[in-house]
Formats: structure tokens, sequence, C-alpha cells
């Protein structure tokens, strides 16, 4: 067989990777038998002589509040800005196809019907291809290098024991160790994929201080990482890209699961996994990155001001159970407070790490739900250089985005912020199913407090961010 080869990828700060390419089967390969030196020895990674290097980043990073002042704010923008993005109508040629169960076109090959993206026998080129690539491509590895930071930081910061306390054994340590070597994966990949200017690693500051609180904030994390990523997945210009994200992807929604059933959860409880727009996922991320290096690629993505649930639902309130109020860390994540005396979450009977556990609906339609929101205008992110912003209107009401589903419930405003300070009010946890024996509201899911009601579906969920007026939160419907 002959061997073509073809520049695949260039890595980052290293010489590009070759493409070995056999009847367009494409092979990276490293060109040289050196180790990497971003490979950790301390996580148990051996490098192999014929695999590409990973990309290199620190053993360890600070976790502090950003204190100095920002080098620059607020967004990156492009010379000229729209205005908006109209609401336009359905395609004509989005409805010809005839579903008819025939092959209505010629197959341009044996057992190959007609159709498809990237199906011409073009040799595929891994690398963003427009501007959303390149941003949402960036804003996914920021995702990744803090998931590396985080599982690696709760294995330092927490003992065997702390961890034996919570009811994990240390093989539960040593699945969590390994997820920081998947992380090292992902971040590797994008960075091959975006090139010399990819984002690096930063300092994070994270909210937790025991076990239960390190493995709610892993849990939530996971679960926006995975679903900013489904949000613009189908969107993206560059399919190369997204077939190998969704290879990464895929691997964090076990990551996601295997926290849940460290927490005790039941481990999926929906048949649907959520996707959320890119602006979500960043508004989520952003407030746990205190600094980033000098010259780090910066993100176009809007901060919206952060939303808070002070009775958030989890283990504790299982069965109907009543929820404690403020016993949140705070906006986004909403990890809800562990016991101070020991390592267990702050819950009943119900708590407990297991591969299932059958411990009851965590919330109700029905529900009251308290929330607190932000006003526009506050610091955040690396070195506090973005700041939050919304073009909405007055808050009416709370968008639920679960599963397939989007819907609205009404905001009862009790106290309405001032430039400075925070709103106060509450909502009624929707009832309704995604299909017959389904409740929609269910698992790990998003939140946020919009001007109107307007219809959206996952495909253009994005269209809703400029009626967002604060928020997404993480809501623990089950």
């Amino acid at each position: 067989m002959k061997w073509n080869a073809v520049p695949l990828v260039g890595a980052v700060g290293l010489a590009p990777l070759v493409a070995a390419v056999p009847r367009g089967v494409v092979i990276a390969r490293q060109q040289s038998g050196t180790p990497s030196s971003g490979m950790s020895s301390s996580m148990g990674m051996s490098a192999s002589m014929s695999a590409p290097p990973t990309r290199s980043h620190p053993s360890s990073v600070a976790h502090t509040p950003f204190s100095g002042t920002p080098y620059t704010t607020g967004a990156v923008t492009a010379s000229s800005v729209g205005t908006g993005i109209p609401m336009g109508s359905v395609s004509p040629e989005a409805t010809t196809y005839p579903s008819n169960g025939n092959l209505n076109n010629p197959e341009p090959a044996p057992y190959v019907p007609a159709g498809g993206l990237g199906t011409n026998g073009t040799i595929p080129v891994y690398n963003a291809k427009s501007d959303f690539d390149y941003e949402s491509l960036a804003l996914a590895l920021y995702q990744e290098w803090i998931e590396l930071d985080l599982f690696q930081d709760g294995l330092r910061r927490f003992s065997a024991e702390d961890f034996q306390a919570a009811g994990l054994s240390k093989a539960d340590r040593d699945l969590i160790a390994f997820m920081a070597e998947q992380e090292v994966g992902h971040a590797t990949l994008i960075s091959n994929m975006l090139g010399a200017e990819a984002p690096q690693q930063c300092n994070y500051n994270y909210p937790y201080t025991n076990v239960a609180e390190y493995l709610d904030f892993c849990q939530k994390l996971t679960r926006w990482g995975e679903s900013g990523v489904y949000g613009f997945l189908a969107h993206l210009d560059s399919r190369e890209a997204a077939s190998l994200l969704t290879l990464s992807i895929t691997t964090e929604a076990r990551q996601q699961m295997i926290f849940r059933q460290f927490q005790g959860l039941f481990p999926m409880p929906v048949w649907f996994e959520v996707g959320v727009p890119q602006s979500w996922a960043w508004t989520l991320l952003a407030p746990y990155i205190s600094s980033c290096p000098e010259g780090q690629t910066r993100l176009a993505w809007q901060n919206f001001p952060g939303l808070q649930v002070l009775n958030q639902p989890s283990s504790a309130t299982a069965n109907n159970g009543t929820a404690q109020m403020n016993n949140t860390l705070g906006p986004a994540a909403n990890v809800v407070r562990g016991n101070k005396t020991n390592n267990q979450p702050a819950t009943g009977p119900n708590g407990g790490a297991r591969v299932t556990h059958d411990i009851g609906a965590l919330s109700y339609p029905g529900r009251q739900v308290y929330l607190e929101w932000q006003q526009p205008g506050q610091e955040i992110g690396p070195n506090n250089s973005y700041v939050t912003s919304t073009s909405a209107g007055a808050g009416q009401y709370v968008v639920w985005v679960s599963q397939l589903n989007v819907t609205y419930s009404s905001l009862t405003v009790t106290e309405q912020g001032t430039s400075n300070g925070t709103g106060r009010g509450y909502t009624i946890q929707p009832d309704l199913e995604t299909f017959q024996g389904d409740p929609a509201i269910n698992g790990t899911i998003f939140i946020a407090i919009t001007d109107s009601d307007a219809v959206y579906t996952p495909f253009n969920l994005s269209q809703i961010n400029p009626h967002v007026v604060a928020g997404p939160a993480i809501y623990q419907a089950g």
C-alpha cells in the first residue's frame, strides 16, 4: 500500500503533525521520537515513541482570587459589529426531501447513498474554518484546561481519608486521576486544531471546601462543559473539527455521569441530554477563572449577570423534602453546601456513592424556586477583564432548558435590584414531559431569567441571548 504524507494540524509549539493517508484514512504520527515535555509523570502516563506528544502545561497552578488591575476589559470584538440576527422563516428547501424510504438520487459509489457533508473523497483538514469555529473551539479549550486542574486539585486538596469519609475508595480517586489524564488529551486535541494562539491553562478559584462540595462542583461543571459543546457542535463550519470534538465530548458525558454516581444520584435520569449556547457556558465558566497568562487569547462570547438558586434541590430534598434557604455557595454552578462536620453531603440517609441509587425525585412540578440575580456591569473572569452585560428588558420569565425542551414559567419579582444591588424573586417549577413518560424537568439542567417567552428549539437556542436578563444557573432538578 502506498502511503502519502500531508499536513494535518500544527501542534502548538511543535513541528506540524503529519497524516499518513492510506486511501483516505487519516492517522496522526509524531515526527520525533522524543517524549513530550508536557507529559506528567505524576499522573502515571508513559510516552510512546510512535505517538504524537501532548501539549505542555503547568504541573500546578494558583487557586486564589485575582487582585490586580485588568490589562484589558470586555470580550474580543470585530472591527464591525451588526445590530443582531433576526428570527427568520423555514428555508423552502428544508422540506423538499421526500423521506419515502427509497433512494431518490444516484449513488456516487456502491453502498453509498447520495448526500452528506465531507463525503466526496477530499482529504480532511482538522482546523477552524471561521471565526465561529475558532471562538467555539477556544471556549471548549478553556473548559478542558479547568477540568484538568479541577480533577487534580481535588485529589491534592483532600486526603484519601477525606474521600473515604465521603464514601469513595482509592479506586474512585484513581478514576478521577484518570479523568485528568483524559483532559490532557482533550486539551492537546483542541490546541492542535487551533494552532499557535490556542488559549493556555490559567489560574482558578474554586468554591468548595470539602469533598461533598467538590463532587457537586465537578458534576455541575462537567454538565455545562458537555452541554456547551452540544450547543455549537452542529453549527461548526469545520465538519472535520466537529467529528473529533464529538469523540472527546462523549468522554466528558461519561465523566459527568460518574460524578453523579459519586454523589449517590441516579446516574442518567433523562432520555436526552441538553445543549446550551456558548455564551451560557462562558457565563458559567468565567467566574472560576481568576487569571490567565499575559497575551492570552480572549473570547467573543457574552457574560450575563449571575443567577443564584437560593433553595437548590439536592439529595436532601429527595421524595419531596424541603431544601434549606441560602443553601448554595454562589451563582453559576450553585453548588450545595456540604455538611460542616464531615465530608458527607448535607443530607439525610440518601447520600453515598453507588453505581445507581433510587433515592427518589429531588424536585417536583409546582415547587417554589427562590432566585437572586446580579445587575450587569460586574467585572468577572480571567483578570477581572470581562464585564457582565445584558440587552434584555425587565425580567418576566424563567426559562427552563432541559433535554429537548425550552419552556417558561412566570417570574414574581419581590425585590427589584438597584444598579449595585441584586434582584430577588421566585417562580414555580413547570410540569411537562418531553414524550409521554419522560418528565422534561429532570437531571442537571439550566435556568435563566428572560424578558420574553418566545419559542426556541435546541438548534436555534442562541437566539434567546438578547432576551437573557440573568443566568444561566445550574438547577439540580433530579
